[in-house]
């Protein structure tokens, strides 16, 4: 049993520095991956603080029900249940997102699909996008917010999923550039529509789901996970609809699981598409199939 992050006594009141070092020791003992960022964000969120309060201000008292408020977090975390669950949003690229339940929690590893973006088209650029299987919107908004002059649609078959992406748009001032729609994938749109075509689909092999992590195993959206026996159906399904709907000198770029670059290349190399290739993420793990730049080879202009 750890000790809680409750004081013994009044002089003992708890600041945002003491609250914080409690609960990251409590985090830590209950072996939680980094249990300093995840108490700072728990804390953030629980006494209304932000990242400079807490470096700059570290004496600042907290109340008893902010300190109640942050218990009550942190026994949640310590139950495996993800920080962006609880506090019930997620940084994705340079932008903040509201998730919840209904929708995968965006990850880092997926931040991929917006370096190959970013060298397809230029900072004012004129181009149309869609993400299929958007989820939280975070993939389709991260690239709006960063391409001033493109427009996107965003598409799911879930429409809580959708509720969540058209919040974070008007959150995020893009609702004037994003549209969501419920369809499955591209369903019903015209041939050679979009000139960058983008997906994270569910791509873990059915029967590997019970073997996940608990923060993503149970807080996660099986629909937006399971990807079939093989974890590939889902690939099949998009290669040639990503073929009809692209441009003819348009960019594709999906995700796919660390294992299924080779498998994943074929298939679309079978729909029709040349140049092919697999991008590795930061950690050296095959990440994204795409018929676009390669940044590891050609690094992304910054204006």
């Amino acid at each position: 049993m750890t000790d809680p992050i409750t004081p013994k006594s009044a002089a003992d009141a708890p600041t945002l520095l003491t609250a914080w070092k409690a609960a990251q020791a409590r985090l830590k003992t209950g072996r939680i991956d980094s249990p300093a960022i995840d108490a700072r964000l728990l804390l953030e969120a629980a006494a209304g603080a932000s990242r400079m309060d807490i470096l700059t201000d570290p004496y600042r008292p907290i109340t008893a029900d902010q300190l109640s408020a942050y218990e009550a977090m942190v026994e949640r975390r310590l139950k495996r249940e993800p920080v962006s669950r609880i506090v019930g949003k997620k940084g994705f690229w340079k932008i903040m997102l509201n998730v919840t339940p209904d929708v995968l929690s965006p990850r880092p590893d997926t931040e991929t699909l917006m370096d190959v973006s970013m060298l397809a088209f230029g900072k004012t650029e004129a181009f149309d996008a869609i993400d299929l299987g958007t989820g939280s919107g975070a993939i389709l908004l991260a690239l709006l917010a960063e391409r001033p002059a493109a427009r996107g649609v965003g598409t799911d078959i879930s429409s809580e999923a959708l509720a969540v992406a058209k919040e974070n748009a008007a959150n995020l001032d893009l609702n004037d550039r994003a549209t969501f729609l419920r369809t499955e994938w591209a369903a019903g749109f015209g041939d050679a529509s979009f000139d960058l075509v983008l997906s994270n689909p569910p791509y873990i092999p059915t029967d590997h789901i019970a073997t996940l992590d608990p923060e993503v195993r149970d807080h996660d959206p099986h629909l937006a996970l399971d990807g079939g026996p093989d974890g590939l159906q889902a690939y099949r399904d998009l290669a040639p609809e990503v073929k009809r709907i692209l441009k003819p000198l348009g960019v594709f770029a999906v995700e796919i699981g660390f294992d299924q670059g080779p498998q994943v290349k074929a298939l679309f190399e079978a729909a029709g598409f040349t140049d092919v290739k697999i991008i590795k993420d930061l950690g050296e793990r095959d990440r994204v199939v795409t018929n676009g730049p390669d940044p590891r080879t050609n690094p992304i202009p910054q204006d």
